[in-house]
């Protein structure tokens, strides 16, 4: 099991345990998630030696992204619904603790969440049209 709170920043053997665990434990979500193959893209972006950089989940619907967050918060797994793989800042940012990266099905259920929120916000949008009015 890794420590997802080992700092790996100033230690690249850290950083690529802690890159390549996370590669896998998104790999399995979206599995749990039932996203078929090529649904998604995984990438991972070390960044430089004084941060832990980012592994990113990003599926059509969602946006998934674990690092460790330099103010030491435990919010390291951000999740944002989005709107295609060619959109980067997508909807509202939540956070999640990264231990729930050793229960794939926690979170899962924390992304179908976020994943719902946006469907019902887009429910929500649609339904507030006011009713086309009588051809002129």
């Amino acid at each position: 099991m890794i420590d997802w709170y080992a700092r790996c920043d100033y230690e690249p053997d850290i950083k690529r345990h802690f890159h390549a665990e996370a590669r896998a434990r998104l790999r399995l979500l979206a599995t749990s998630l039932g996203f078929p193959p090529g649904s998604f893209n995984l990438r991972s972006n070390a960044g430089g030696i004084a941060v832990s950089g980012e592994i990113t989940l990003h599926h059509d619907g969602v946006y998934v992204q674990v690092s460790q967050p330099a103010t030491g918060a435990d919010s390291g797994i951000l999740i944002r619904a989005c709107q295609g793989r060619r959109d980067y800042s997508g909807g509202r940012n939540h956070f999640a603790p990264l231990r729930l990266l050793d229960d794939v099905p926690g979170l899962a259920q924390q992304v179908r969440t976020v994943m719902a929120i946006k469907a019902r916000a887009v429910i929500a949008a649609s339904s507030s049209r006011p009713a086309p009015g009588p051809p002129r």
